[in-house]
């Protein structure tokens, strides 16, 4: 009776072991657009690493006299920062990535997560997952060829929609001429058709008719050698333990330092984690407008003013009263002690000349950096999310990491500087008027006599 038994279970598992083998794969579906998103997150990851925009990012981007006046001109800080905001893009990714991951048969990677740590805290690559260069960037082609078929496939189904309501939509109206709403009727079957048509051929192109198994070795071998270019490009010591191709590129070294494998095991513990690290770089400190919750504030204040600026004579009370709303009181008291000692008259054309250039001056660096503070705001938010994100704004170009003394300073300049002409012109505007009418008045006492 128990050999029986035990017969019936070996029968069992050989069964169920065939089963398993012949069950049809786990296609992504609609899963296939956040997939999409995730590679074209990782591609434009990829391709903010390249030595070209590495070079770009010291030499142009940490250059720019606002970031230099008022966030840091410490190179090593500014490098740190923009290591730790692309790790924790990477960060992201990867935590989606394991969500897809766990659909997958291959059971490594369903621990992707686990194996990825691993390579982040200690540079081990266990399964040999980084790519080489060559590879990487024949991926990368492989990627992008996806990410533009399913995105198309994304706005021919979004087409579908609107092709399948007006269809709908033409049986509940009634036409004077029932001829013209039959062929009316025809016309949209068709379109109907040849939009189904084409949705199934891009739909056997795309991420859509894909398996799980298929489209996340893709995913996790990216984030892989995406993590080792990261820590190349930035002096991490793991040089060894990742392809030779990876390595010969490094552009940038700034003073940061991950966990080494050759550390005790009592190092090892105290250790912070690469990603864990990288996200308390990212904290801004109470004294940035970032830390102070102020960052997109100031950035629409200083955009108002440039609009101000650009457009001195249309500016009226009423805009002045709004820009005034917008103050926070440390900006307000500080604005009136320095209205005290500027006088009530405003009247030397030098001077306007001289704030007129100031104003230029402090705008020219403060005003891309509360450019780009929206333009960071904007992307990361969920109404502007997309499958093709457009710029790459870094955290270091905005207004987050600015120093908030430094930055008030400069906006109250600029509110001194605006006030002056505004009274500058409001003056010239009277004085202009005043000799008008008196001429014309002498004009009329002439004709008098």
């Amino acid at each position: 009776m128990a050999l029986e038994t035990w017969l019936i279970k070996v029968k069992e598992t050989i069964s169920n072991s065939k089963a398993s083998k012949h069950k049809k794969p786990n296609f992504v579906g609609v899963l296939s657009f956040e997939i999409a998103g995730l590679m074209s997150k990782l591609l434009q990851l990829w391709n903010c690493l390249s030595d070209k925009n590495m070079i770009r990012l010291r030499h142009e981007s940490m250059s720019l006299e606002g970031i230099r006046k008022i966030v840091s001109n410490d190179e090593s800080f500014l490098l740190g920062l923009a290591c730790a905001e692309m790790a924790e893009n990477l960060r992201l990714v990867s935590n989606s990535i394991s969500r897809m991951s766990s659909k997958c048969r291959d059971p490594n990677l369903r621990c992707f997560d686990r194996w990825f740590d691993e390579f982040a805290n200690s540079g081990h690559d266990s399964h040999g997952w980084v790519l080489s260069s060559r590879d990487m960037e024949a991926k990368k082609t492989k990627m992008d060829k996806y990410v533009t078929i399913t995105v198309t496939l994304y706005k021919e189904m979004v087409e579908l929609t609107t092709i399948e309501n007006s269809f709908r939509k033409s049986f509940q109206f009634k036409e004077h001429e029932s001829s013209t709403k039959e062929q009316k009727i025809v016309d949209l079957q068709q379109k109907l058709f040849w939009q189904k048509q084409e949705i199934k051929y891009l739909k056997e192109r795309s991420l859509w008719n894909k398996s799980f198994d298929e489209v996340v070795p893709m995913l996790v071998r990216t984030t892989f050698t995406i993590l080792g270019r990261m820590k190349l490009v930035f002096g991490f010591e793991y040089p060894p333990l990742l392809p030779r191709s990876l390595s010969t590129s490094a552009t940038v070294h700034p003073i940061v330092s991950g966990p080494s494998r050759s550390c005790s095991k009592q190092e090892a513990k105290k250790t912070v984690g690469f990603f864990e690290s990288n996200s308390k770089v990212l904290r801004p400190p109470p004294c940035t407008l970032g830390g102070a919750g102020l960052a997109l504030h100031y950035a629409n204040l200083i955009i108002v003013m440039e609009k101000m600026i650009k457009s001195l004579h249309s500016v009226g009370p009423d805009s002045r009263d709004d820009l005034y709303s917008m103050l926070p009181s440390s900006i307000r008291s500080t604005l009136g002690g320095r209205l005290k000692g500027v006088g009530f008259s405003a009247s030397d054309p030098v001077l306007a000349g001289e704030w007129r250039a100031a104003l230029r001056n402090i705008m020219g660096w403060l005003s891309p950096l509360a450019h780009n503070m929206i333009k960071w705001q904007s992307e990361r938010s969920f109404e502007h999310q997309n499958l093709l994100p457009k710029t790459n704004v870094l955290h270091l170009q905005s207004l987050y990491f600015a120093d908030k003394e430094k930055t008030e300073a400069a906006i109250t300049e600029l509110l001194v500087g605006l006030n002056y002409i505004w009274r500058f012109e409001r003056e010239m505007t009277a004085k202009a008027l005043f000799e008008c009418s008196n001429f014309n008045g002498l004009l009329n006492s002439q004709s008098c006599r």
